[in-house]
């Protein structure tokens, strides 16, 4: 079964809740500038949301 979920919706719930919680840590920052990265679709979207991808498929090879 494959789960698809946009980078938005995901980087946005996370960051709600590191607001929510009130995390002022290194990954809280990290989720907080993805979430605004993927919100803006600045021009350096290419090279950060390959990077992402190549994160996420790497995690994904891990499970097989």
């Amino acid at each position: 079964m494959i789960l698809n979920i946009s980078a938005v919706l995901l980087f946005g719930a996370a960051s709600a809740f590191a607001v929510k919680t009130k995390s002022a840590g290194g990954g809280a920052a990290l989720v907080l500038f993805l979430f605004g990265f993927f919100s803006a679709g600045t021009g350096a979207y290419e090279p950060i949301h390959n990077l992402v991808q190549a994160s996420a498929d790497a995690i994904a090879q891990l499970g097989k």
